[in-house]
């Protein structure tokens, strides 16, 4: 196009908006908006660029339109990609041939071509905890040269494709960073097999403790030694378990599992071990136990602390000699299994209580690895709630898109005692009772609910009860639209003179959404 129409604009956004798959692979959600605005819009090329706040380097990860790939990497103040980082402000080349800044470092471009093209690039921006803008990297177009009117609408366009990004942008600086300390441990190229393996585990993380958990389940993968998983109820130490075998070179043997903690002590030693024929009543054939059942594989044994003081001096035994004896038999057996533990127990207080051996507890802790809670990583948890939101809309056939920015508030502040169980518990009740397109707070248990941000309290009349969803629907609107009452009023399909009616009517400033939400990391789940 030669010129820029905000009406076309809009449209192209609508629809980019409307077709962005927010729950989809990172990388390929990106490519694909890249090279769709691209074509709709006219752009020759365009880019993001990451920001590593560790190297200090910003490098270009994706691109459309670009020959080969682009290997450019700047640091903050140099050439137009790195002044936008480094200041936060959008910045416009009217001329790329004419203007200094304008590097142009080993993107592909034909010289002859700068005459041409125009440049635009403007930041990626996303709201920290302390309620900061923080820049995570650059969105950039190579547009036709045209007045420069016409940019400013193509630098406005970009910046609410920017603010869309966002959220992902974050994840994928997120994935970069993960990627780098992996390598940095050593477990990139020969060992490329174990991290592809644990990336295409169930777990769902991009918390920087989450990532420490990472590196130090790849660290003691490819080894015997038993590990000891420390934490809450509900963090997800089975996955971890799970995660650490298939990174493993047994990862093509059994994976055997026993809940301590859900049978009695007197057949727990029969499944731990087996028994004979006729060993107790009722053993009317021989069994095999799960250290049997997991030779050449990997034992995991949930709940540890549970154990009987006679079951804890066979399973040292077990794990000394590695032998195994079944009940009711004296032949030893020879097992070759890998111990995985858990428990959400203070192991040390039981020991001084004389409730778990001290021997057993030295020979399983060889490599103690501890799950945060999650409300001590908080960044995980928007993508857990659309992972689950994902897969019950899979499982109950149901087509909800998105989750509402007040309830989005809601799952980040609650503190999750029951941590990702409660919360996979919660997105499961949502899922079953929502019959919208997105999830909203009413959608939520009791238990997240308060009077204030709750539109269904029983204390509420019918009139109020509809002045909360209204005052929620436009809250919404406007942190997804950054304050900008023309397009919320587009987007809740009604009139401009109705939304400013009901803002007035509510109190609400619109001022202040578009100061806070510019950049907001969860303005793509719309």
């Amino acid at each position: 196009m030669n010129a820029f129409d905000s009406l076309h604009a809009f449209t192209i956004l609508h629809a980019l908006l409307r077709d962005l798959d927010p729950l989809g692979p990172l990388q390929t959600s990106l490519e694909t908006l890249l090279q769709r605005t691209a074509q709709a819009m006219g752009y020759r090329r365009m880019g993001v660029a990451i920001f590593d706040p560790k190297t200090n380097t910003i490098s270009f990860d994706l691109f459309y339109g670009h020959h080969g790939q682009a290997k450019a990497v700047y640091t903050p103040g140099q050439g137009v990609t790195g002044q936008v980082v480094q200041t936060g402000q959008p910045i416009v080349v009217e001329n790329m041939a004419s203007d200094p800044r304008f590097l142009n470092k080993a993107l592909g471009r034909p010289k002859e071509e700068l005459h041409e093209l125009a440049f635009v690039c403007v930041p990626i921006h996303r709201t920290t905890t302390q309620g900061t803008p923080e820049v995570l990297g650059v969105l950039s177009a190579d547009i036709p040269r045209q007045e420069r009117r016409s940019l400013d609408g193509h630098q406005a366009f970009l910046e609410v494709l920017a603010a869309v990004i966002a959220r992902q942008t974050a994840y994928l600086q997120e994935a970069m960073a993960q990627k780098e300390l992996w390598a940095s441990m050593g477990f990139l190229g020969e060992a490329s097999e174990r991290a592809k393996a644990l990336s295409q585990s169930k777990i769902v993380a991009t918390s920087k403790a989450m990532s420490f958990v990472m590196g130090q389940v790849l660290q003691v993968a490819p080894s015997k030694a038993a590990v000891l998983l420390r934490g809450e109820s509900g963090t997800g130490k089975e996955l971890i378990a799970e995660a650490i075998h298939n990174a493993s070179p047994r990862r093509d043997r059994p994976l055997v599992r026993l809940n301590c903690a859900a049978l009695p002590s007197d057949l727990l030693e029969s499944e731990l071990f087996g028994h004979e024929r006729g060993a107790f009543t009722g053993a009317v054939s021989a069994k095999k136990g799960r250290f049997e059942l997991a030779h050449t594989g990997t034992l995991f044994l949930d709940e540890i602390g549970e154990l009987s003081p006679e079951a804890q001096a066979k399973l040292l035994r077990a794990l000394q000699e590695g032998e195994v004896q079944r009940v009711g038999s004296e032949k030893p057996i020879t097992v070759d299994v890998r111990i995985i533990c858990a428990t959400h127990q203070p192991l040390e207080q039981l020991i001084k209580t004389g409730k778990f051996r001290e021997d057993l507890y030295y020979r399983i802790n060889v490599f103690p690895i501890f799950i945060p809670p999650l409300r001590e990583r908080r960044e995980d948890i928007l993508p857990l709630a659309e992972y689950f939101l994902q897969w019950f809309c899979t499982e109950y056939g149901k087509t909800i898109k998105r989750i509402s920015m007040p309830a989005i508030d809601l799952l980040t502040q609650y503190a999750w005692p029951g941590n990702v169980r409660e919360l996979r518990n919660c997105m499961e009740r949502a899922t079953l009772i929502c019959n919208e397109e997105a999830i909203r707070t009413y959608h939520l248990p009791p238990t997240l609910q308060t009077a204030e941000s709750s539109a269904t309290d029983i204390q509420l009349s019918f009139g109020e009860a509809v002045a909360k969803f209204e005052q929620e629907l436009l809250i919404e609107a406007l942190q997804r639209c950054r304050g900008n009452m023309l397009q919320v009023a587009r987007d809740l399909r009604t009139s401009y003179r109705i939304i400013h009616y009901k803002i007035k009517k509510y109190n609400i400033d619109p001022k202040k959404y578009a100061k806070r939400q510019r950049g907001h990391p969860s303005s793509s789940s719309s």
